[in-house]
């Protein structure tokens, strides 16, 4: 009989084990999309007391976007890959938190994944006080770079009628390789929740979309379940490549197809 493991008990022994008197812990939630990452984090928060930012609410507005598929390549204009978020944003935001005191109230961006653009800061969320710790969730936290080699081959669809030369593949490893692993590195620790494998995403970011849109799984229209298979060929290299062991972790927790938390199987950094 399988033993679900809640991946939160590793969440908080790592906001427990801080010491007060030193800056707030920076801690990541890494997996693929419906895997669950942003409501295990938000799950913590509530009970810790942390702050919490997921990786989607830094992307660059759709303004940016569009000049990046003007000057580097057409698919840099669709969120989500690196090179597609304002990371210099987020650790504003995570530097205002850890020197928060108890009186300080910080404002929290906000991405509007139906327009597909960031929400007016008048609109974002905001957090009072000092958090206990800062949590982060995203797709792509703790992905390696690959090689140039890697890189050649189209791994799908998408890849094959859209990126014929690798421009693209390219441009994302570049991103990847020089600021988001200098990121990266400035977390405490981080945990992967690690899929079964890449043939079940596109079916748990359905299940997402079905929240998004206010309806039930079977009633996503055929054109929206085109576009989100379409969608998510964007992650599919990075995905695969993390799930094949391309991450650097402290924990990873596997999920079975239905979600649910295995024991943490391995871990590394």
């Amino acid at each position: 009989m399988t033993v679900a493991f809640d991946p939160i008990e590793v969440l908080a022994d790592w906001v427990r084990g801080a010491d007060l008197a030193a800056p707030p812990p920076l801690i990541g939630v890494a997996g693929a999309q419906g895997s669950g990452k942003t409501t295990l984090a938000r799950r913590a928060a509530r009970a810790l007391g942390a702050a919490h930012l997921s990786l989607d609410d830094v992307y660059r507005t759709r303004s940016e976007r569009a000049q990046a598929a003007a000057e580097v390549h057409p698919l840099m204009g669709v969120r989500g890959p690196p090179g597609t978020h304002d990371l210099d944003l987020l650790f504003e935001v995570v530097d205002r938190l850890r020197a928060a005191g108890p009186d300080n109230v910080t404002s929290l961006p906000a991405f509007d994944k139906l327009k597909d653009d960031r929400l007016p800061e008048v609109d974002w969320p905001v957090f009072h006080g000092r958090p206990r710790a800062i949590l982060i969730d995203g797709w792509c936290l703790g992905a390696t770079a690959q090689t140039a080699g890697d890189l050649l081959t189209p791994i799908n669809v998408l890849e094959r009628d859209h990126d014929p030369d690798g421009g693209w593949r390219r441009a994302v490893n570049d991103a990847l390789a020089g600021p988001y692993q200098a990121a990266f590195a400035q977390f405490d620790h981080t945990l992967f929740l690690a899929a079964p494998g890449f043939d079940v995403v596109a079916g748990w970011r359905l299940e997402q979309e079905a929240g998004l849109m206010g309806v039930s799984f079977q009633a996503v229209p055929p054109e929206r379940r085109a576009a989100i298979d379409a969608f998510v060929q964007h992650f599919e290299r990075i995905t695969r490549h993390m799930l094949a062991g391309g991450v650097r972790m402290d924990v990873v927790v596997p999920l079975d197809p239905a979600r649910v938390s295995l024991p943490p199987a391995w871990s590394r950094r």
